[in-house]
């Protein structure tokens, strides 16, 4: 089989791709056939280094799949051969087969499209639970979405626009019409004051923001909350220049998410979340026999695996009703996940891009 691999943290030249035998699933484990594999952001971190606990080279990225069940490891009881299924796989997918976990594989309907679905995995569930995980946003309020004509942006715009939020979004002058598609305002961050626009709003600001990119644009987001308000902090894009790593992204961006939760902690009235798919996915919480696992305390707290499949299986649901609808930029061989890496800056507003093995 092939798959790619990071041979050393870089920019795209970094990728290549390897022929090796197919992996044989250990217990537990259910080997699959990948289908699709989603190209992110996220993966751009990887492979230069940048994101938070990424293994050392050599490894093969690739954060979310879906794929069919091919074999089954020892000790398997839930999935059969021929069940179509997906995952968030955080590294590893970009491979024509993988060994999961078989509890973190969730099944899928056959009949949707796989690059459709793989675009729901990490985009959509990352814009579903920064809305209504960390931020609880109720009907009326108003959130304002940073880099709102991205990927996890324009989620959000869409699955806001069905919660019935204000939704305000900053963005290039050329992708207004991508903002405004979803009836949210666009805020033109090369030419306007995002932090002057909402202290115009009644109240003297907004209810959210989803901060996506970080660094010290989380110290201004802040500022821009009104009393109650809530400041989510997801992404560290200031960490990445020009495909490698950026030092002094590196340390703004952790100087400035340093003084901007002390500024929460100290706030009487406003608050500051960090969020990360996987961490909200992993960490596991034991309850006493009968209970029930309670409402995510904003701030921090027990966190449920199966908080990830609830809200994935939401997502499918919307999907299947045509409420929400991903739009799936470009289709890729495996072998040029180079290329689908240098795409990536270019193609944010145009929608998902993703390796078809």
């Amino acid at each position: 089989m092939k798959r790619v691999v990071v041979d050393h943290f870089g920019d795209p030249d970094a990728l290549r791709v390897v022929e090796e035998d197919a992996p044989r699933p250990g217990p537990g484990e259910v080997r699959v056939r990948v289908l699709a594999a989603g190209v992110s952001f996220t993966d751009a971190q990887l492979r230069a280094g940048t994101y938070l606990g990424v293994p050392k080279p050599p490894f093969t990225p690739g954060y979310e799949l879906v794929g069919v069940v091919e074999e089954l490891g020892p000790g398997c009881s839930r999935l059969r051969e021929g069940d179509h299924v997906a995952a968030l796989t955080v590294w590893g997918a970009y491979s024509e087969r993988v060994c999961l976990l078989e509890e973190n594989a969730i099944e899928v309907p056959e009949d949707r499209d796989p690059a459709e679905v793989v675009s729901l995995i990490l985009t959509y569930v990352t814009a579903y639970q920064v809305l209504h995980r960390m931020a609880k946003v109720r009907r009326g309020e108003t959130v304002l979405v940073h880099g709102a004509a991205g990927r996890v942006g324009t989620a959000v715009l869409e699955l806001g626009a069905l919660t019935g939020l204000h939704l305000y979004g900053t963005a290039s002058a050329r992708d207004r019409a991508a903002v405004e598609r979803h009836g949210a305002v666009a805020i033109d961050y090369r030419h306007e004051d995002f932090l002057a626009r909402v202290r115009e709003l009644p109240g003297k600001g907004v209810d959210v923001v989803l901060d996506g990119l970080g660094g010290t644009l989380s110290l201004r987001s802040f500022r821009a909350l009104r009393p109650g308000g809530r400041l989510v902090v997801f992404g560290h894009y200031a960490m990445l220049a020009r495909g490698r790593k950026s030092w002094r992204g590196w340390l703004e961006w952790y100087g400035a998410t340093a003084a901007v939760a002390l500024w929460g902690l100290l706030s009487p009235n406003r608050r500051v979340l960090a969020y990360r798919i996987q961490k909200l996915r992993d960490r596991r919480q034991v309850l006493p026999v009968g209970s029930r696992p309670p409402a995510f305390p904003v701030g921090g707290g027990p966190r449920y695996p199966e908080w990830f499949q609830e809200d994935f299986r939401t997502l499918l649901e919307l999907l299947r009703r045509g409420e929400i609808h991903p739009v799936v930029a470009e289709r890729l061989p495996l072998s040029d996940a180079r290329h689908a890496h240098e795409l990536l800056e270019q193609s944010a507003a145009k929608g998902k891009l993703v390796l078809v093995p």
